[in-house]
């Protein structure tokens, strides 16, 4: 299982443009093979500042989408939104340290 953060920063006045652009294609990308979760995050200090957070069966299941044509699209428009350039990670999780819910 890949897990993918994207780092978007966006002029003030486009966040709501971004918004737009991804209620239109998150339930396209929901549907293709291999998408397990997408949101939408937002830092909670700087408005302007958004995350988007993925989760993909495999890492050949996130490059097919990286390689689409709904991908092109999505990110030309998304790109001439920024104020700076997006960073994204690809990780997998290595160990699990929730707090399990008991009751003493």
């Amino acid at each position: 299982m890949i897990k993918r953060i994207v780092k978007m920063t966006f002029r003030e006045d486009e966040v709501p443009a971004f918004h737009a652009i991804f209620e239109e294609v998150k339930p396209k990308i929901q549907a293709l093979d291999g998408c397990l979760h997408l949101e939408l995050l937002q830092d909670v200090g700087n408005p302007a500042v958004l995350f988007t957070f993925s989760i993909w069966e495999n890492e050949t299941a996130l490059d097919a989408y990286r390689q689409s044509a709904l991908f092109s699209a999505t990110w030309k428009r998304t790109k001439a939104l920024f104020a700076a350039k997006a960073e994204a990670w690809s990780v997998q999780v290595v160990g699990d340290f929730r707090r399990e819910n008991t009751v003493r």
